[in-house]
C-alpha cells in the first residue's frame, strides 16, 4: 500500500498539519543543525570574499599610488 493511497481517506488536518508537526518534532533538532552548519557556511564564505575583496582593493590602491609616484 503506497503512502498516497494510505493518506487518501485522511482529513485535510491530518496531511498538512498533523504529519508536518511530527516531522518537525522527530526532526527538529536535525533541521536546525543543518541549517545552522548552512548559514554559517554561507556567512563563512560571504566574509572571506568580502576579505579578499578587501584585500585586493588595498593592494591595487597602494601599487597605483606607487606607479603615479614614479611617473612623476
Amino acid at each position: 500500500m503506497a503512502a498516497r493511497e494510505m493518506l487518501a481517506g485522511m482529513p485535510w488536518w491530518v496531511k498538512w498539519v498533523a504529519i508536518p508537526a511530527l516531522v518537525l518534532l522527530v526532526f527538529g533538532g536535525l533541521i536546525t543543525s543543518v541549517l545552522t552548519f548552512v548559514i554559517g557556511l554561507l556567512f563563512k564564505v560571504l566574509l572571506f570574499v568580502a576579505l579578499v575583496a578587501g584585500l585586493i582593493y588595498v593592494v591595487r590602491k597602494f601599487s597605483s599610488s606607487g606607479r603615479s609616484r614614479e611617473d612623476w
